[in-house]
């Protein structure tokens, strides 16, 4: 077996198809995270799920020949977004891997795995194992016994427990716009929003993995173009963006104008505080600081983390956080197996919204004090070298506090503040800014991004 250190990542495993993996390394994959779960937890049976790209279903079909070659039964959930397979191995209680690219381009793929109860499998959680005995390249071993195969269609029983969570049956009529990007949103979110008091206009709901209309990447402001079009041509009151696998949620008000995720966040984190369930909310470090000012004034305790679903999922579970947000939009549920879910969250925007009268943009203004560069990405030889000298610039500055939780986050006097990160797998330094005013915010941005761009 070749090296998998090219496609197997801090999180989950993703590459081109066929260039970097292809069914033959999918059977072994498999093949090793039977081994894992077996040994890790007992498990007898995994469940899994895939997109609509192409290649998914020759793939996690490969999958499930490693797995019942190793003597555990595989129940095919088919076709459904990421967190519809977090549903499934949360509701029944067995390991679980998705088959998909979330957001990237048609030609690649990947998994995304989780132990039962939908419990992440990192680098540092059962990634690295995984990989070592793919690599090993013993699928051809010949077990004590050969595992089933069998289907399940869950996607009703996934929108009746979300809709058990958020109630939508009593808000007034709003009109939401939805692009899919001819993602899964396109499969979910008919079920799940079916027969309430939305007036639900479709944009690419066509499943297809060659992605013709735009990349079903919504963190990328040129694909929410067509939905902001979309929502003013349609005098709609709200409108959504899912990504490919619709684990992730971009909201868009009437004006046609995104809403932050960081205000998304802080207005979900104050209807999850209401219940009287629990105080802690998890953001990470990259999310406006209105967030823990939000949460704190709404009797909650924030917790500060890492930038990853890996590190959100094990401070929820350490706090028992009731819910996390991330500045990516990726939003967490302790009511949902400490999962992210981009179709809850987008449910509990609809109520907010339509538990009241006024508009989105009226409604989202609390909650949005700052203004915000967005992260910004600069190609560098050295991101360590650039990265001390912005530290050293502003060590001295009197009233500036430095962490370096997840890369290098500067603290100034006047309450800007910016966080550089360097990515994990590019030669890219992340940059993300917010400052108290439009103008203050664009100085500084301005400020690192010379130094760093130097």
């Amino acid at each position: 077996m070749a090296d998998l250190s090219s496609i197997i990542k801090a999180y989950d495993v993703r590459g081109i198809v066929p260039d970097q993996w292809d069914e033959a390394v999918a059977r072994s994959i498999g093949a090793a995270f039977a081994e894992f779960v077996h040994a890790d937890s007992g498990a007898t049976s995994v469940v899994t799920a895939h997109d609509m790209r192409d290649s998914s279903v020759p793939l996690s079909r490969a999958f499930a020949e490693g797995v019942i070659s190793r003597g555990l039964d595989v129940v095919e959930a088919g076709l459904g977004s990421t967190d519809m397979l977090y549903f499934a191995a949360g509701s029944l209680g067995i390991p679980g891997a998705m088959f998909t690219a979330s957001h990237n381009p048609a030609q690649y793929n990947g998994i995304k795995m989780c132990r039962a109860g939908a419990a992440p499998i990192g680098q540092d959680s059962g990634l690295a194992q995984i990989r070592a005995s793919a690599e090993a390249d013993s699928y051809d071993r010949v077990p004590g016994r050969v595992g089933s195969v069998s289907q399940r269609d869950v996607i009703h029983e996934y929108a009746a427990h979300l809709r058990g969570l958020v109630d939508l049956s009593g808000i007034r009529p709003l009109k939401v716009v939805v692009d899919a990007g001819n993602g899964m949103g396109g499969h979910t979110v008919p079920v799940v929003l079916a027969d309430l008091p939305l007036d639900v206009v479709p944009m690419y709901f066509e499943l297809d993995g060659s992605f013709p209309n735009h990349e079903a990447n919504p963190l990328d402001p040129a694909n929410l173009v067509d939905l902001q079009a979309g929502v003013r041509e349609h005098g709609a009151d709200i409108g959504l963006a899912f990504d490919g696998d619709a684990d992730r949620v971009f909201v868009i008000d009437e004006r046609g104008e995104p809403v932050s995720p960081s205000a998304i966040t802080a207005l979900v984190a104050v209807r999850e505080l209401a219940k009287g369930r629990g105080t802690t909310i998890i953001h990470n470090l990259i999310t406006s600081k209105a967030v823990p000012e939000i949460v704190r004034e709404h009797g909650g305790e924030p917790v500060r983390t890492r930038v990853g679903h890996s590190f959100i999922k094990a401070e929820m579970a350490r706090t028992d956080a009731v819910f996390g947000g991330e500045h990516s939009a990726h939003y967490y549920f302790r009511d949902f197996w400490r999962a992210d879910t981009g179709m809850l969250a987008a449910m509990h925007v609809l109520a907010a919204l339509g538990e009241q009268g006024g508009t989105l943009s009226e409604l989202t203004a609390a909650y949005s004090r700052y203004a915000a560069s967005g992260e910004i990405n600069s190609t560098v030889d050295d991101a360590a070298a650039r990265t001390a000298d912005v530290r050293a610039a502003f060590a001295d500055q009197e009233g500036t506090r430095i962490d370096e939780l997840d890369g290098l986050t500067v603290e100034l006097a006047d309450g800007a503040w910016f966080n550089l990160r360097a990515s994990n797998t590019e030669p890219l330094l992340r940059l993300n800014v917010e400052a108290p005013d439009e103008a203050r915010m664009t100085e500084l941005t301005n400020q690192v991004l010379g130094m760093v761009r130097a």
